[in-house]
């Protein structure tokens, strides 16, 4: 694969071109020049684009893609698509599967119906046997066969003595737990945030503290075993305080928060939309602030689109009996865009990598191409054209955004 990209401006703090507009040489899939103005004797691919920049491929920490098993959602194929289109270079599957993704074989499958693609997969497996949080699933088999981390997807481990064990065994051999931060005993029924707006539209509340305390725990959990845990999709202003102390302490947590509880508070559930039904559920304007805010200090690691493909038999239904869940890659960056400056999205949509242990490749001559191609400053009206996920179930539809991606290249592959 060879390309030359015209005056780009790179935006990657790690090489030394950040902030320059350039062109970038690619051959066979290395960067072999970069400078002011490089020409094109071989008659390469010219990748000239409106207003372009680079970064390094960027990282969802956080996706969902249905197969094996729930294919009318998504495919494999067609989500790595997606997420390509969308300018993601490499994503982190979830188990969310039927089955679950919880032996090597499952593993091994997934990570076979990725290969030879622009875009590289990195499976979570389960925590625990068929994600029923009752016995640990095959957590080093699973290593040996490619997952990065361990967790049941949306579900909490409420045996605290299952998550202890856990957390102990998986560091034998470095692994990273993942815990959804709910506590269902408190959590109940509820099918969006308790306060105001769920008293004033009627609908069963799920309170803030159902999130925190469970935080509490694991970080009392992670404290005593010296573990390694990644708390995915906090929501709320108590979470960030609790995972700030334990940076503090110096324990080993990450944690990350999913843009849509960003972007809208439980305000907008007011006209039963099911589309804005998640989990975590949307917090209020209070939470909002204290999550950008933790974003900006480094307590929150990493921004996850927790793109869920839904398709409409499970959204086009009473409220209460709608399931949780939105896409998501689309819309990521235009919406965390829209929010932060460009500079702070860029590191957001990069920084997980090493967490997962993901290669991070900078813009620089002589290292493998691994690169997202955007436009920072284009405002638009996200609509159904926009998705390219074989589900529609989109929270940002008819959202203004700001920033589109125009595509990836990596893995000697271009997909624009």
């Amino acid at each position: 694969m060879n390309v030359l990209i015209k005056s780009a401006t790179i935006l990657d703090s790690k090489s030394d071109f950040h902030n320059q507009t350039q062109d970038i040489l690619i051959e066979k899939g290395i960067i072999t020049n970069i400078s002011k103005r490089i020409s094109n004797p071989n008659n390469y691919k010219e990748i000239k684009l409106d207003n372009l920049h680079v970064s390094q491929g960027w990282f969802d920490s956080s996706v969902s893609f249905g197969e094996p098993g729930y294919e009318e959602r998504e495919t494999i194929v067609n989500g790595l698509k997606t997420a390509g289109k969308s300018g993601y270079t490499s994503v982190a599957l979830n188990a969310n599967t039927n089955p679950v993704l919880d032996t090597n074989a499952d593993i091994a499958f997934v990570k076979s119906k990725a290969q030879n693609h622009a875009v590289s997969l990195y499976p979570i497996g389960a925590l625990t046997k068929n994600s029923d949080s009752k016995d640990l699933a095959e957590l080093f088999d699973m290593t040996n066969a490619g997952a990065v981390a361990f967790g049941d997807y949306k579900k909490s481990i409420s045996n605290p003595n299952l998550m202890k064990i856990a957390l102990q065994y998986a560091s034998t051999f470095n692994g990273l737990v993942c815990s959804f931060p709910q506590d269902n005993n408190i959590a109940g029924h509820g099918v969006m945030n308790e306060g105001i707006t769920s008293t004033t539209v009627g609908l069963k509340g799920i309170p803030a503290i159902s999130e925190e305390l469970q935080v509490a725990r694991d970080l009392f959990i992670l404290e005593y075993t010296e573990g390694r845990l990644h708390i995915p999709t906090i929501s709320t202003a108590k979470s960030v305080a609790l995972i700030r102390e334990a940076k503090k302490k110096k324990l080993d947590i990450t944690c990350s928060v999913a843009i849509h509880n960003l972007f809208f508070n439980d305000e907008a559930l007011t006209d039963f939309d099911t589309n804005f039904k998640v989990s975590p559920p949307l917090r209020t304007n209070d939470d909002i602030e204290a999550l950008i805010d933790g974003l900006k200090d480094g307590t929150i690691d990493m921004v996850t689109s927790d793109h869920n493909p839904l398709d409409i038999e499970l959204k086009k239904v009473e409220f209460d009996y709608a399931k949780n869940g939105t896409i998501g890659l689309e819309s990521a960056f235009g919406a965390l865009n829209s929010i932060l400056s460009t500079k702070t999205v860029i590191k957001l949509l990069t920084k997980g990598k090493e967490r997962f242990g993901i290669d991070n490749n900078t813009i620089s001559i002589g290292n493998k191409a691994n690169i997202t191609l955007f436009n920072p400053d284009v405002s638009y009206t996200f609509t159904k054209n926009d998705v390219v996920s074989k589900s529609r179930n989109s929270i940002f539809e008819n959202q203004t955004l700001k920033g589109k991606a125009y595509g990836i290249i990596a893995n000697k592959k271009i997909i624009l």
